[in-house]
């Protein structure tokens, strides 16, 4: 039987939306596990498909120390991560480097960016926002790259992303609209819940770094070892790290 999706302690949360679970699964989910690129695929095609101001969808991971689109619900994705790739820079690496989301709100005036500015309008597309994305270590794994023939639809959908990355950021200066799309309020709910789910796991490699001693890399290495070694997930054995912190770690 599936376990039934985490809930961050004290949160109300109705029934969990099939995008929203993708998000929040990918959080849960270690950074060396194989099925993160489905999950990834997942979480592309659900967002194409649900979230209204979004054309296309794909993401960007670093593969062999290069870029590389993992997923994508269409070509036309793919050829404005490409022109990105060959130019060495654009939104997409961007958000993948500095770990928050990085809006191109008006692509035809953008001047930092060539070949994406050249690609992305010749395809139609006069918007973009790159979401990064993490697993269970809490560090960027994926860039969620979302372009749009909208700039006015684009623009409260980036507003709702960065008031969860940065809720003092200042506003694009767009409004919602009256009635937010379902597709935006899942995506938006599902990055939420995720954050939950990374701080559970940062505050339980913190106790384990101060009872050991060790580095956050060590930390993790330990939590992901006790989650394999007890058969439990890895959101699962950080939450009863931090429920059973006055106690020592096994080994230590």
């Amino acid at each position: 039987m599936a376990k039934p999706p985490y809930s961050p302690p004290g949160s109300r949360r109705e029934v969990r939306g099939a995008l929203a679970d993708g998000l929040v699964g990918l959080a849960e989910t270690p950074n060396d596990a194989s099925l993160i690129d489905d999950l990834l695929q997942r979480i592309v095609q659900l967002t194409a498909d649900l979230v209204a101001p979004v054309s296309y969808a794909s993401v960007t991971r670093t593969r062999d120390g290069a870029p590389t689109t993992v997923a994508m619900s269409s070509e036309i994705a793919l050829a404005v991560d490409l022109a990105q790739y060959a130019d060495q820079t654009g939104p997409c690496l961007d958000a993948l480097d500095i770990g928050v989301p990085v809006a191109v709100p008006d692509i035809a005036a953008t001047m930092a960016w060539p070949r994406f500015r050249e690609a992305a309008l010749g395809l139609g597309l006069r918007a973009s926002l790159s979401i990064p994305l993490f697993a269970g270590a809490g560090v960027p794994v994926a860039a969620l790259n979302l372009y749009g023939h909208d700039p006015d639809m684009m623009a409260p959908l980036t507003d709702r992303v960065w008031t969860v990355y940065d809720p003092e950021r200042t506003r694009t200066g767009a409004s919602d609209p009256p009635s937010s799309d379902p597709g935006t309020e899942e995506l938006v709910s599902g990055l939420i819940e995720a954050f939950g789910v990374r701080a559970v796991i940062q505050q339980a490699l913190g106790m384990i770094m101060h009872q050991r001693h060790s580095t956050a890399e060590e930390a993790y290495l330990i939590l992901r070892v006790k989650a394999a070694e007890t058969g439990r997930s890895l959101i699962e054995t950080a939450t009863s790290t931090r429920q059973h912190d006055d106690r020592p770690i096994p080994g230590s």
